[in-house]
Parts: C-alpha cells; sequence; structure tokens
C-alpha cells in the first residue's frame, strides 16, 4: 500500500539526513568531551600550608629542656627524609640546576608547557627516543598524590591529562616559589634519600644552602634517573653544566658521582649533628616527625657523654670497654643527662647502660645503716669489729672479706661505712635482718632485679650481691639527699610529678650523707686526696662487684646527684679496677662542672643534735659526732667480759665438717667453745650435757647432724649452733 505522504524531493531529504548527521557528530563529540572531562578530573590538590603540615620527616627528633634538638631517630624505613627546608635556605646554583633539568620554562607556563607536549607527541610519532613532558609543577601534583605518578607502569594518555589538570590546579594557588619549594623536599634523588635536605647531606656532607655548581649539576642529573651508574650521571651533570653555558670537568664529575653512589648506599649516611642520647631517644620516640621534648640539658649531657668516653678510652688496658652516666635534678627528678653507652672500643654500643641490671657491690651499703640507725640499733659512734666472721649459709659458710684483704679490728659505724669495710656491714646485717632490709630496698626503689626473696640473697646482700640500674642507683642516692623521701624520676616536663613519698627518716638520711661526706672517715680506705674529695660538700659512695665485672660512683650535693657504671656489657672482668680508678674520675669531671649554690648549707633536720665524743683507749679520735636525739653519748667504751653476752663461737653454726679417712677418728677433734668461758655455764650436745664451758670442750666428732647450745645455771638456752660432719668418702 503506497504512502498517501507527497514524495519528497531527494535533495531536500539527503539535507535534512546530513544536518541530522552533523547534529548527530556534534552531540557524540560533546558527550566525548564530557566523558573525557569527567574521567581525567584530577584529586583535590592542597594548598602550600596544608602540604606543609602533611610532610613528615622520616625521624623523630628528642629535644632537650630548652628545645635544642640532641637525637634523631630513623623511624620511617620506606625513605629518608630530614627537615623541610625552606627555598631560601638552597643554594641558587641548585635552584638554577633543577630548574635547568626538568623545566627550562619552569617561570613562563601555568602547570603544562605547550611546547614540551608537542615536542613528546612528534618524538611518539616520529618513533625517536621519547622526551619528558612533565613540568615541575605536574610532578609535584604526582608527588601530592601518588595516583597522578602511575607507580612502576607508563602512565597512560588519561592518567597524563589528569595530571596536567592537577598541575593548572596547583599553579591557580601556589606561587613558583611554593611549588618549587615543595618539589625539592619531595624529590627522589638516589636509594632512600627523599628531599634536598637529606640528599645533600648524605652525598655531599652539606647543608642545601652550601651546594656549589658541581655539585648541584650531580643533583639535577639524578632526578631523571636517580639509580643511574655513576658514569652516566656524570655524563648528564657535564650536559647540563654546558647547556647552561658552565665549564664542566669530565673527571671531577665522575668522582663527585662515583662518591654519591657510594654515600647513599643503604640511605643512611645523612649526616645529623644531633647524636647526643641514642638510648634516651629510642625509649621516648615512636612516630616519624614527632618532635618530643625531654628533661634533659644539651651541655649537661655532653659533659657527661665527653667525660665518661674520655675515662673510658684511658682505661683500656685494664680491659674496660663500656660505661654509662646520668644526672639528675635532686628537687624536681629530672633527668639532665642519660647516656646508656659511650665506651669507643665498645662491642655493643646500643647496650642501655643506664636501665641495664648489673651487681651492685657496695653501693648499697647506705641504706642498710640508715636502716639499722634509723631503728636505733646503731648510732654513728657504734663500734663494729671487723674481723674475721663465719656465718652459716646454706650447706657451708659465708666467711665476708674487706675489698683489701685485711682487718681493722674495732672501728664506728662512721668508719665503716666511709670505708666501706666489708664484714661491719654484714654484721650490721645480722642486726637489722635479711628480709628488712630486702624491703627497705625496695622502699628506695631496687624493684627491677630484686626479685627473689631475703633468704634467696642470704648475708651477701649487705655487700651488694643483687642486681640493679644505674637509674635506681641515682634515684636511691637521690632520695637520700632529699631526706629520705622517694618520688619517680622524669624523663619529660609532662610527666607527673607527684609527691614524694616517705622511706626513710630523714635524720638517719641525714646521718648517712654526713658519713658519705667525710673525707677523714674515708682515709681508712681511701686516700685524703682524690676523685671523691671534692673541695665542696658531697656525699658519695663506689662500689666494685664480685670479679671486677662492675664498678660504680655514685653521689652528689643537695642540688645534683650523679651516677657512673664502667665495666663490660658481656660481662666479662676488668682488670686491677677499683672504684677510685673506675668510674669516680668521670664522676668528679662531671660533678664539679655542675652550678654550685654557694648558700646550700644542706642543714640538719631538728631531730639531730652534735654531741663531743670520746673513744676509750683511743680506738678512734675524739670527734663531734650527729645522733638522733635521746641516743646521744659523750664517750664509748669496750664492754667488759663480764658484760657481754655469752655465745657459742666454736664451731660456727652451719658448719659441715669433713672426716679424713686417712686419720684415726680417735686423732680427730672438733673444739666446742664458748665465750666468755664461765664454769657457770654448761655445754649440751645433742641433749646430753658434756660439761663445763670453763675452757675448750675437744669432741670426736660422729657422722650426722648435730646440735651444740650453752646453758646458764637454771638451764636456760643462751645460744645454739647446729652442724653437721660428713662420713668419710
Amino acid at each position: 500500500m503506497r504512502s498517501t505522504w507527497p514524495a519528497m524531493p531527494r535533495r531536500l531529504t539527503n539535507r535534512l539526513l546530513a544536518a541530522l548527521a552533523l547534529l548527530m557528530a556534534g552531540s557524540a563529540s560533546l558527550l566525548a568531551a564530557a566523558w573525557l572531562w569527567d574521567v581525567t578530573t584530577p584529586p583535590a590538590m592542597p594548598d602550600p600550608d596544608a602540604a606543609r603540615a602533611a610532610y613528615r620527616t622520616s625521624d623523630a627528633v628528642l629535644l632537650d629542656r630548652h628545645g635544642a634538638p640532641i637525637q634523631s631517630l630513623r623511624i620511617d624505613l620506606h625513605g629518608r627524609r630530614l627537615e623541610w627546608t625552606p627555598l631560601t635556605d638552597v643554594s641558587p646554583a641548585l635552584r638554577a640546576a633543577v630548574i635547568q633539568a626538568e623545566d627550562r620554562r619552569f617561570e613562563q607556563h601555568a602547570g603544562v608547557d605547550p611546547l614540551a607536549v608537542l615536542g613528546a607527541l612528534r618524538d611518539r610519532v616520529s618513533g625517536r627516543a621519547r622526551r619528558g613532558a612533565s613540568t615541575i609543577t605536574m610532578q609535584l601534583a604526582a608527588q601530592l598524590d601518588p595516583q597522578l605518578g602511575g607507580g612502576r607502569q607508563r602512565r597512560s594518555m588519561l592518567q597524563k591529562l589528569r595530571q596536567m589538570r592537577a598541575a593548572q590546579a596547583i599553579e591557580t594557588r601556589w606561587s613558583k616559589d611554593q611549588i618549587l619549594e615543595a618539589y625539592l623536599n619531595r624529590a627522589g634523588f638516589r636509594g632512600e634519600l627523599q628531599g634536598i635536605a637529606a640528599a645533600s647531606a648524605a652525598l655531599f656532607g652539606k647543608q642545601p644552602a652550601g651546594l656549589d655548581a658541581d655539585d648541584a649539576w650531580t643533583l639535577a642529573a639524578l632526578l631523571p634517573a636517580p639509580g643511574a651508574a655513576p658514569p652516566a650521571v656524570a655524563v648528564r651533570a657535564c650536559r647540563l653544566a654546558r647547556i647552561s653555558g658552565a665549564a664542566c670537568a669530565a673527571q671531577q664529575a665522575r668522582t663527585l658521582a662515583a662518591l654519591a653512589a657510594q654515600r647513599s648506599v643503604g640511605g643512611t649516611g645523612a649526616a645529623d649533628d644531633t647524636s647526643l642520647a641514642p638510648h634516651l631517644a629510642r625509649q621516648l620516640l615512636r612516630r616519624a616527625g614527632e618532635r618530643v621534648v625531654s628533661t634533659l640539658d644539651a651541655g649537661v649531657q655532653r659533659l657527661a657523654q665527653q667525660a665518661l668516653r674520655t675515662q673510658l678510652a684511658g682505661l683500656g688496658r685494664e680491659q674496660v670497654r663500656d660505661g654509662a652516666a646520668v644526672v639528675v635534678d635532686n628537687a624536681s627528678g629530672d633527668m639532665l643527662a642519660y647516656v646508656g653507652s659511650a665506651g669507643p672500643a665498645s662491642r655493643a654500643p646500643q647496650v642501655d647502660g643506664a636501665r641495664a641490671l648489673r651487681q651492685a657491690g657496695s653501693t648499697l651499703k647506705p641504706f642498710l645503716y640508715a636502716l639499722a640507725i634509723e631503728q636505733r640499733w646503731l648510732t654513728a659512734a657504734s663500734l663494729l669489729d671487723d674481723a674475721p666472721v663465719a656465718l652459716e649459709a646454706g650447706p657451708g659458710l659465708y666467711r665476708p672479706q674487706n675489698y683489701e684483704h685485711d682487718y681493722k679490728g674495732l672501728v664506728s659505724v662512721r668508719t665503716a661505712l666511709a670505708g666501706s669495710l666489708n664484714i661491719p656491714a654484714v654484721r650490721t646485717l645480722l642486726l637489722t635482718g635479711v628480709d628488712r632490709f630486702r624491703e627497705r630496698l625496695h622502699d628506695v626503689g631496687y624493684v627491677a632485679g630484686l626479685t627473689q626473696p631475703g633468704d634467696w640473697y642470704g648475708y651477701s646482700l649487705a655487700l651488694g650481691s643483687a642486681d640493679v640500674s644505674l637509674l635506681e642507683q641515682v634515684n636511691a642516692y637521690r632520695t637520700l639527699a632529699r631526706g629520705g623521701r622517694w618520688s619517680p624520676l622524669r624523663l619529660r616536663p609532662s610527666d607527673p610529678s607527684p609527691d614524694p613519698r616517705p622511706v626513710i627518716a630523714s635524720e638517719a638520711a641525714w646521718i648517712v650523707r654526713d658519713i658519705l661526706a667525710d673525707r677523714s672517715a674515708r682515709a681508712i680506705t681511701f686516700d685524703l686526696e682524690g676523685p671523691l674529695s671534692t673541695p665542696y660538700r658531697a656525699s658519695v659512695k663506689t662500689g666494685t662487684s664480685k670479679d671486677l665485672r662492675d664498678n660504680w660512683c655514685i653521689g652528689g650535693t643537695q642540688r645534683y646527684t650523679v651516677g657512673v657504671w664502667v665495666g663490660n656489657f658481656e660481662g666479662d672482668p676488668m682488670r686491677t679496677v677499683s672504684g677510685i680508678t673506675g668510674a669516680a674520675p668521670a664522676w668528679r669531671e662531671i660533678l664539679d662542672a655542675l652550678p654550685r649554690d654557694d648558700a646550700d648549707t644542706d642543714a640538719a633536720p631538728a631531730g639531730l643534735v652534735q654531741q663531743a665524743l670520746r673513744y676509750e683507749a683511743g680506738i678512734e679520735p675524739p670527734r663531734q659526732e650527729w645522733f638522733i636525739a635521746g641516743t646521744q653519748t659523750s664517750q664509748v667504751a669496750i664492754a667488759r667480759p663480764t658484760a657481754q653476752r655469752a655465745r657459742l663461737v666454736s664451731p660456727a653454726t652451719g658448719s659441715l665438717i669433713a672426716l679424713d679417712p686417712d686419720i684415726p677418728l680417735s686423732r680427730q677433734h672438733v673444739p666446742l667453745q664458748a665465750q666468755p668461758a664461765s664454769a657457770s655455764l654448761r655445754l649440751r650436745l645433742d641433749g646430753r650435757d658434756i660439761g663445763s664451758a670453763a675452757k675448750v670442750v675437744l669432741w670426736t666428732p660422729l657422722p650426722g647432724p648435730h646440735q651444740l647450745e650453752l646453758l646458764d645455771a637454771e638451764g636456760r638456752s643462751l645460744d645454739r649452733v647446729d652442724f653437721s660432719v660428713r662420713r668419710p668418702g
């Protein structure tokens, strides 16, 4: 069936069809353009301030109490970035070289260089080696948003368009100087080195402002190919220089390129002057880019580090490699110096000697005597017998000896503590009891290594058999300086400052400090002149552990406490090193350099009295002595034998006696003896009376456990010892 519409002329039909085709083509173009615009929309670009705020160094920085950097610590291991460098701190030579190498028309374009784009298209069409068309602004866009960079794959055309549009967005809000500054701080130069600060420090040992023309050309040559071989870098550096009209010495360029490659291995060569407190930095720094203020004082830290390093260098022949030092402000508990390791010959410099647990040696004695004085069992004038003693210790006997293996006889508590005599300290522990002394040590902060019950340490606790840290030592002696009041040390000004807790009676603490400052009392063991003999009042105690493995010197003024430890982190013994020759010289050098308040008189507390004192038979010279009120005396006399407490002196309690199989049993005897000898006293062995205690009884030993008792006239037991006899063989 034919249409009723009139036939349309062919020419008009063709025109309509052509118009329709044009309309459809235009619409498709518009749709394509809209689609292209949409898919190349770049991510939002930050403004300069936001971009700068988002920058993070790979390191965290530890600051001293005044805000001065004292230690940087690498936290982010993905790249090495140092502090942001303002463009004004970059040498003009580097600025010119980077623009020449990466974007010659940087100052003229608006983010995209049309001439560079056309050149790149021409190279692509003609099959020539491709040249880059990325401007510095486009590279910055990729630095700010890694999605625009393409990663290891070559960017597609759409990705390239997105990057161009991002660069144009940056140029609308950023100045050229801001763009170049951000680019230089984010650019990768070689290996892990990111940013001009890290690159210039690691590769040339300079600040960015100090880079010369040769350095600048070498750095600029690294930008397009950071991993290129040194010869290729040198060729590119010379080419850039010549294009700019500058001369280039090929050999010099090759040398610089080779050095840059060598120094950048591992990306850890960045120079940094802030390396004073690495051990504390590892404790306090956690996040890349953070800046933590500590309580340390850079000047005091440097002083302590140098004093310890010098002392250890002089002890090398004595097989001493390691040391640590801590300086504390007594009032606040702020640590002013924290040197975890300073030995130039150390085999383990990463070990933190301030926190490491080491044997205390004689450094615990002041707290033992403070306990006995506080409980009024002893005074500073009391006499103790520095004579051989054997004490039960498990299956055997404990026979303490003095450091110099001699005996001084009767000595006062003042002389015994100041001269660090061992046997009087053990006799004092018999008065206080091991468990009570252990609890006192806990009270003053010795907790990390003092984990066993008192009987585990036994009598050797008086001589420092427990493991302690230098930090614990310093705070315990600080407690003495504060009149027996304990509070924790502080590493940051933001750390809390709790009210101090009284743990030692202030009168006992002051008397002990007075003894530790007494040069004359110290002379029984130490020289009148030496590192401990300061021209100002300072209380100090040295200590040396068994087998010369640890050496301590702890003490200070009322204002500061200084602690020094020397030894070997591996635990091998030193040679002929004592407290005077080991830790004390560094302690003295540090303390001498600290500020002193001449008005600081360290006045005695109200509960003390000073009394003129004389000793019978000139045991010690007359002197003015300090006492807790109510315990003072003007004369000290030796108790007469009739006034002495009766006791058994042989055998010692806990003795293990071995029979000799080569000697007839009838010729082997064990002396059973009481003191004082008295006909009114009786000896009882294993429940059987064996005679008067007026003389020594020679007993033929029988194998097995035994108990000997001393009885008075009424049959009451005055003393008892338990011992054993071992069978032959």
